[in-house]
């Protein structure tokens, strides 16, 4: 039985984004490791027939202590499972497992989920961590890249050779589990728009909020929902402190968390998502899967996922007046014209970005390497 080892910075994003591609491994009678840090989706990757083994990852960290050691506990437990392949998601596994693997001669895959924080900010940090790109890719039997724009902006800046590249689109949607809910919604009367992200200001967080107020005058029946965690470990997360202020402010609600994200977007009219930059968005591909219409920034990640005019309507980034344009162009629709908006995201979902279509690109490489 071949060998595979999957490794990411959180054991949430495996079963979150990778669950179709774990049950389909292990169908095609694949031996798979987990290696992620200790949550409470450790038991559901078990249940699924994983192995597991722990791994502590720094992730906002820039301490060269702690990813040397990182480098040395990814050899240790690799050295034992002793796999044919293994799939690095997220910036410090891409970079850090990658010369593990190779330290090891084991033969390993990149996935480039998303730049992230520290990489699209010019600092000193994000220099050094081009340079750990650029260093560890050459190690890489094949670089995937969720979107486009990701994948020239490696290309462009020489991080990746040309020959290794391979596009997917993004980590795939389950089309047949996100579909329209025969749910009846508990207000009809009421037109709801509804963000779905961590409370982060470069997910246009302030710009929703700020779009909100501004047609909240004219349109004092419209809700404007926030679902996602609040006061999450990054240096952009908006605080309980500002949340409250704007929930007292009555132009917006904030619905907390949670693990049932589709009761959310069946209840909803719209979804918005006026983001800076994605890796590509999940919740919008969720959510057209489900035949909502779509509002988001003209921005990587989000622009891959929306026709404009025809699932949905892109905005400015950065500009809460063109995204309550959009949001106003929702609501002068016709109950008919809102309804094909939706029909065509999802007929969007199924035509190019059903997980079946990223699992086979997936299966495809798995079998060219071993």
């Amino acid at each position: 039985m071949k060998k595979i080892i999957l490794v990411g910075n959180t054991s949430w994003s495996m079963v979150k984004f990778r669950l179709g591609l774990i049950k389909e491994l292990i169908n095609k009678k694949y031996e798979v490791t987990i290696v992620s840090p200790l949550d409470k989706h450790v038991v559901e990757l078990k249940a699924l027939g994983c192995k597991y083994k722990s791994i502590y990852i720094d992730n906002k960290g820039s301490n060269p202590l702690y990813d040397i050691k990182l480098v040395m506990n990814l050899k240790k437990i690799y050295k034992e499972v002793n796999p044919d392949l293994i799939i690095h998601y997220t910036i410090k596994p891409n970079i850090y497992g990658t010369i593990a693997s190779k330290i090891l001669g084991i033969k390993s895959i990149a996935i480039v989920t998303g730049l992230g924080y520290t990489f699209i900010n010019d600092t000193m940090v994000s220099k050094i961590a081009k340079l750990l790109y650029r260093f560890s890719f050459k190690f890489s039997k094949k670089v995937f890249f969720i979107n486009y724009d990701d994948k020239n902006e490696f290309i462009k800046n020489k991080l990746v050779k040309k020959d290794k590249v391979m596009s997917i689109p993004g980590e795939g949607i389950n089309t047949d589990f996100f579909k329209e809910d025969i749910l009846v919604k508990e207000n009809i009367d009421k037109m709801k728009f509804l963000l779905i992200a961590r409370m982060l200001w470069d997910k246009g967080v302030g710009e929703y909020v700020e779009a909100a107020n501004i047609l909240k005058i004219k349109y004092p029946n419209v809700e404007f929902g926030l679902l996602g965690y609040l006061d999450v470990d990054n240096p952009k997360a908006i605080t309980k402190h500002q949340m409250s202020s704007w929930v007292k402010n009555g132009n917006v609600k904030f619905y907390g968390s949670t693990d049932n994200v589709k009761s959310f977007i069946s209840q909803s009219d719209c979804i918005v998502l006026p983001s800076y930059r994605e890796g590509i968005s999940m919740t919008l591909m969720e959510s057209a899967s489900m035949s909502k219409p779509l509002i988001a920034s003209n921005v990587p990640g989000c622009k891959d996922l929306i026709d404009d005019g025809i699932n949905g309507y892109l905005c400015n980034p950065k500009d809460s007046k063109d995204l309550s344009k959009k949001i106003k162009k929702i609501l002068s629709l016709s109950d008919n014209d809102r309804k094909k908006m939706g029909e065509a995201g999802r007929k969007k979902m199924i035509n190019e970005f059903d997980e079946s279509i990223v699992i086979n690109k997936y299966l495809e490489s798995i079998q060219e390497i071993i």
